[in-house]
Order: structure tokens, then C-alpha cells, then sequence
């Protein structure tokens, strides 16, 4: 079957061995499949990426990062075949053929868990076909359209970074940085009655996808501090003047702010510019070695908190809302490519004006 290869730091569409499902598995076709911003960076970055994850106590079931690799872990499918003993008709609640299904991008193996795109022994997303695990995989509900479906992956990121942000009845959140991991915490927000929402980022396209999903103040930073924003919303930014108000017997909401920029010095300057107190939930993942001033963090007792992927439960949450349209993610996908088009989508997706998210569709 067909499949794009990373190669020597290069993608190249190639054949690569047909499938076998085993006990517990199912074969399913891919039906789309997004390329993800870890993708991007993974291209030229994965070894330096896969020796973070093993210093982080990340497992990866011996994954060599100089191998060939079949990216693509945000994805929707169609069930072709089930592994041996495990047919719908041998199994209670088994999902049949011709069902599409989303999955948390891990398949259980013989030799324990395979992380799919980041795996030398199954192929993920960017392929034909894949091999899922049958207790991982949920059904796509509500008629869902496909490219819809695709989009759950990374909007569970976004519902994570939400549930380990402790917000209050009156908090208000400021989401700095708009791609997809700021879009998917703008629609957590909002998913989850929270607001106001200050969205910032320099990108046009990308406020306006923020603005979409619900932001209620949408701030271009080349013009405007968000920061400049707290005080009129009730968010007094001097730890004195939080203090009188307390003493005076009254309350403010809790500042939260979400950093999903992932670039050296964004956490150093969040903390010096967000209000005394706030919590900054810090989802974008920076690769580089980055600098903080502690002292400053600790005077103004600031709160960080680092997030990394999400829960089966908020996988499945997300899919629920997406479906029953507490999450709008139609408009998102601005672009489709087939196989052969997915290396010059890696280049496109480099302007932040030019999408916002590129779907792959194999049998394209």
C-alpha cells in the first residue's frame, strides 16, 4: 500500500507492507488524516524531539528516530476487517465493516504500545491503511462529516490544557498564540461556559478562526497589549490593588492565561507582564532550552502549570462536543491534499496566512 515515508529528513511517497490485524486489532482505511504542528517540527527535529520524550520518562517501545516513520496521529477511518477471533459477529457491541471510527493514535500490540506517527512498525495516518486497536477506537456519531471527525485529536489537547486550569465562576482567560492548539483551548473555553476570552496573535487569518470559535476580545499584539485588557474586565493587575479589594470585601475572577506559542522567552514574558496571581497554563511545547527570572514569578506568586496531551475521557469528550455542535469546527480545514501533495503541504503550512489546518486524504 501507499504511504508517505519520513526519509532522511525527507517525505517521499513509497509502497510500504500490506496489514494484518491481529486479535483485538481492526484494519481500517484511512479516511483523513491532519498534518499536526509536532509533524512539522518532527520532519527535521524528531531525534532531538524523541531524546526530550525519553529524558521526560516518556515511553516509546524502542522507537528508533533515524528509521522510516509514517506520520499522522489526528485522524478519522473506516473499519475494513477485524483480527482473528474478534469479528462483530463473535463479539458483543463490535463495530462492523464500513463503520468510521476516530482513535486515541496508539495501537496495543503483542510488544506493547505503539504511538502511531511516531512508530517504526505501523504506519499512522499519512498512509492507506492502519492498523487500531478495537477498546481504543470510538464511532464517529451524529453523521459527522469526515473532516470534521478528524479535527478530535487535537482539539482534546485543547480540552486537557482547559480542565488543568483551575478556573473560578468569574476567571478570565487570555489564550496567547492562535494556531491549532490556541484555537482548540478558545473552543474548550467556550465549550465550557467560560468567558470573557482574550485571544491574541499576529496572524489575521488566525484571529479570525479565534473569533470564530467564540473569542470574545480578539487582539492583534502588534497593536495592542492584550495585557492592557485585565483592568477593564476586573482583573486588577498590581498585587496591592488585588489586596485592597479583598480587604474592602470584594472578589475578582482568577486570572488564567494560556500560553500556545511554544517559542523561547513567551513564558518569561507572560510572566512579567500577566497580573499578580495568575495561573499560566503553558500547552505550547518549546523545543529549545529557554530562560526564566524565578523572582519575578515568585513576587507576583504566579502559577505555572505544563500540559501535555489529554485523557481517553477528554478524547471521547471532545468527539461529543464536536458532534453535538458545542464545538463549530467547520471552516477550519483549508486545505486537502492527497499523498503526493503532503511535502509541499508541510511548506504551505509554514505561512501562518496561507491555512489554518491541511487535511490528508490518502485516496486522493
Amino acid at each position: 500500500m501507499r504511504a508517505v515515508v519520513r526519509r532522511n529528513k525527507q517525505l517521499v511517497c513509497d509502497e510500504i507492507a500490506e496489514l494484518e490485524p491481529a486479535a483485538g486489532q481492526v484494519l481500517v482505511r484511512t479516511l483523513a488524516c491532519g498534518i499536526c504542528g509536532s509533524d512539522l517540527h518532527a520532519l527535521h527535529h524528531m531525534e532531538h524531539m524523541i531524546e526530550l520524550g525519553r529524558r521526560g520518562g516518556g515511553g516509546d517501545n524502542g522507537f528508533d528516530p533515524s528509521a522510516d516513520t509514517v506520520f499522522g496521529h489526528e485522524f478519522c477511518a473506516e473499519i475494513l476487517d477485524h483480527g482473528p477471533g474478534s469479528a462483530p459477529s463473535l463479539k458483543k457491541g463490535a463495530l462492523k465493516a464500513g463503520t468510521r471510527v476516530v482513535s486515541i493514535p496508539a495501537t496495543l500490540t503483542a510488544g506493547g504500545m505503539e504511538l502511531l506517527g511516531f512508530s517504526n512498525r505501523l504506519p499512522g495516518g499519512f498512509s492507506e491503511r492502519m492498523i487500531l486497536s478495537e477498546a481504543l477506537i470510538l464511532e464517529v456519531p451524529n453523521g459527522l462529516p469526515t473532516d470534521q471527525a478528524a479535527l478530535t485529536e487535537p482539539f482534546a489537547v485543547g480540552l486537557h490544557a482547559v480542565a488543568k486550569a483551575r478556573m473560578d465562576a468569574n476567571s478570565v482567560a487570555l489564550v496567547v498564540g492562535c494556531g491549532p492548539v490556541g484555537l482548540a483551548v478558545i473552543a474548550a473555553l467556550k465549550a465550557g461556559g467560560h468567558g470573557p476570552v482574550i485571544a491574541a496573535d499576529f496572524s489575521p487569518r488566525r484571529r479570525a478562526a479565534a473569533e470564530k470559535l467564540g473569542a470574545d476580545i480578539v487582539i492583534d499584539p502588534a497593536r495592542e497589549s492584550p495585557h492592557d485588557r485585565w483592568e477593564a474586565l476586573g482583573v486588577p493587575k498590581a498585587r496591592g490593588a488585588q489586596q485592597m479589594i479583598r480587604m474592602m470585601g470584594g472578589s475578582f475572577g482568577r486570572p488564567i492565561v494560556f500560553e500556545c506559542v511554544g517559542a523561547p522567552g513567551v513564558v518569561q514574558a507572560l510572566i512579567e507582564a500577566a497580573p499578580a496571581g495568575s495561573q499560566i497554563v503553558v500547552a505550547g511545547v518549546c523545543m529549545e532550552t529557554d530562560r526564566i527570572e524565578p523572582s519575578i514569578a515568585i513576587t507576583k506568586e504566579i502559577e505555572l502549570t505544563f500540559v501535555f496531551g489529554y485523557t481517553p475521557e477528554e478524547f471521547a469528550g471532545t468527539l461529543a462536543n464536536i458532534a453535538e455542535g458545542r464545538i463549530d469546527v467547520s471552516g477550519l480545514v483549508t486545505g486537502k491534499v492527497g499523498l503526493d501533495g503532503v511535502a509541499s503541504a508541510f511548506t504551505a503550512l509554514g505561512d501562518p496566512e496561507a491555512h489554518v489546518k491541511i487535511l490528508v486524504e490518502p485516496a486522493s
